[in-house]
């Protein structure tokens, strides 16, 4: 290498700008469900901005973008990935952030003259948000063969889309086998997302472990009925019923101080009218634990609740699994590397569980892998307001830049 690489925070933060204009959602925040027309448009800005760095850009089956550096062994590569797919009026940073940094710091490598022993490969994963398509993190899971392109494919949408087929819509139906690309280890770099690092006022967190996540589909079915000519004590209410689980679930959590969180984030009553007791409620449980046994004993309090439930207003009760994924603890060595590089670059730091699920705990199924976390402003995530300070996402790319130049050999 001729010279120290140097990141060009300036082209970062423009970057993160243009991207973050696509697709607009009721509040003005970013909505780029996944394979939608604005997801396209943002696949092919990215890819437009790797070609120009001269990497290679590939698409596998399931539609993740790699854009690779090659290397002149041919060792399997330093991979640095997340996602460009929002929720719906999302902030720009998410999952944005840590692709574009990725392309910054192979930029930078580049441009100082740098010649890596070991390849690189950016990669955008599909599918990581899962609000149009389940379960999330999809493009990684399928990667490190947790799901299979298949089943992927077939995954349907609330109106009925075929994933496969909205993949070849937008051109992102790629050709590359999923998991031909075997990272020999992978680093992510995110924006916390919580109050943690801000409220500490450090600059980088080292992830060493990702909380385990449960989502679950309830039906309740009860009987409608006139609001106005039926008894309370003749009633088979399934939004009673409904509204009872969210208690539950909040009352467990809040008493058990043991770091179980819980949240109904989706709910439907039908059918739908002021004057008519519910005969059916549709709702989503998100049980999340950085331990497994805790996880699973909620999962168990859940389902004993739910028999409970019924027996006591008279309703029926289905569940269906979601999405289930272990905790997570990340690879030792390349989370003290992380750590070692923010103290060469004088920063602040700890480490840090995460508490959303990231493309990083899925390839951790197949290599080393450990995430970097710059701080979130308020712990905002998911919304407009979603801020990190420039100097802060400066110094996220920097100390990625370090490690990935470690790793790589440049």
């Amino acid at each position: 290498m001729t010279a120290r690489p140097a990141l060009d925070h300036a082209r970062l933060l423009d970057r993160l700008q243009i991207l973050g204009g696509v697709g607009r959602g009721p509040s003005g925040g970013p909505t780029r469900l996944a394979l939608t027309d604005a997801d396209r448009e943002g696949r092919d800005l990215l890819a437009g901005w790797m070609r120009e760095a001269g990497l290679e850009v590939r698409v596998d089956r399931i539609g993740t973008i790699f854009g690779l550096w090659p290397a002149s062994d041919g060792a399997d590569p330093v991979m640095i990935g997340s996602h460009i797919d929002t929720v719906i009026d999302a902030g720009i940073y998410d999952g944005c952030y840590g692709v574009l940094a990725g392309l910054a710091v192979v930029e930078a490598l580049r441009a100082a003259g740098a010649a890596p022993a070991r390849p690189v490969a950016i990669a955008a994963f599909t599918n990581e948000e899962g609000v149009r398509f389940q379960p999330d993190m999809m493009g990684s899971l399928v990667h490190a063969g947790g799901l299979t392109l298949d089943a992927a494919l077939a995954a349907v949408d609330t109106d009925g889309a075929l994933l496969g087929e909205e993949l070849a819509r937008i051109g992102y139906a790629g050709d590359l086998e999923p998991g031909s690309i075997r990272p020999a280890c992978y680093l992510e770099l995110h924006i916390e997302q919580g109050p943690v690092l801000e409220a500490e006022g450090l600059a980088i967190g080292a992830v060493d472990s990702l909380q385990g996540i449960s989502w679950q589909r309830v039906t309740i079915t009860g009987a409608a009925n006139h609001a106005g000519t039926t008894p309370i004590a003749a009633r088979r209410d399934a939004g009673l019923a409904a509204a009872r689980v969210v208690a539950h679930l909040r009352d467990r959590v809040a008493g058990a101080n043991a770091g179980t969180l819980a949240t109904v984030g989706s709910l439907r009553l039908e059918p739908d009218a002021i004057n008519v007791i519910p005969s059916r409620a549709v709702f989503t449980v998100d049980l999340r634990d950085p331990e497994e046994e805790r996880l699973q004993a909620a999962e168990a309090a859940l389902a004993d609740y739910l028999d409970t439930l019924a027996a006591a207003e008279g309703v029926k009760v289905e569940t269906e699994r979601l999405a289930r994924f272990s905790p997570v603890r990340f690879d030792p060595e390349l989370v003290r590397l992380i750590a070692e590089a923010a103290e060469r670059r004088g920063h602040r730091w700890r480490r840090i569980t995460s508490g959303a699920g990231h493309d990083a705990q899925m390839i951790a199924r197949i290599a080393p892998s450990a995430m970097i976390f710059v701080p979130s402003r308020g712990g905002i995530s998911h919304n407009p307001a979603e801020f990190t300070a420039p100097e802060q996402l400066a110094a996220g790319a920097e100390v990625l830049l370090d490690v990935v130049a470690q790793l790589a050999g440049a």
